[in-house]
Formats: structure tokens, C-alpha cells, sequence
């Protein structure tokens, strides 16, 4: 039962990348797009989450963290250029 869960839930999230990745390219602004790329970051953290249930291995686990981190520094990083244009001080 478990692994029927899982594979759906996998199939969804696959779905849902599928549709931010068509935001990330279609978005009508530039901040559709950075939400779209945000959104990109946490379904691939959670289908590296899925696979790490299903492949019982905590390797996916780490780099799900990995992903986590640089998406959040990427995240910030484009917001700030888009707020001011440059994103060193």
C-alpha cells in the first residue's frame, strides 16, 4: 500500500513540475517566473524525498538538503537583483 502511495504521490509532483517549469518559461512577469523557479526547487526536494523512500537510501535525503539550501540562496539572490538591481552591496 505503501508503494502505491508513493508512486502516485511521485506522478503528481512530477505533474506539478511539469506545470511550474511551463510558468517558469510562459510566466507573463519576471516575478511569476522567480515563484515558478521557487516552486521547482521544493517539488525537486520532495520527489528526491519520495526516492529516498522508495530506494530506502539517505543519500537522496542529503541532497534534497543540498537543493533546499541553493534554492533558497538562488531564490533571494534574484529577488534582491530584481528589487535593486544588483545583488552585492
Amino acid at each position: 500500500m505503501l508503494e502505491v502511495s508513493l508512486q502516485i504521490a511521485m506522478v503528481l509532483v512530477t505533474i506539478a513540475m511539469l506545470l511550474s517549469f511551463y510558468r517558469l518559461l510562459k510566466g507573463p512577469s519576471r516575478l511569476d517566473r522567480i515563484l515558478a523557479l521557487d516552486t521547482l526547487y521544493i517539488n525537486s526536494i520532495a520527489i528526491l524525498v519520495l526516492a529516498g523512500l522508495v530506494f530506502s537510501s539517505p543519500l537522496y535525503f542529503e541532497a534534497a538538503l543540498l537543493i533546499a539550501v541553493m534554492g533558497f540562496v538562488g531564490t533571494v539572490a534574484l529577488s534582491k537583483y530584481l528589487l535593486r538591481g544588483d545583488i552585492m552591496e
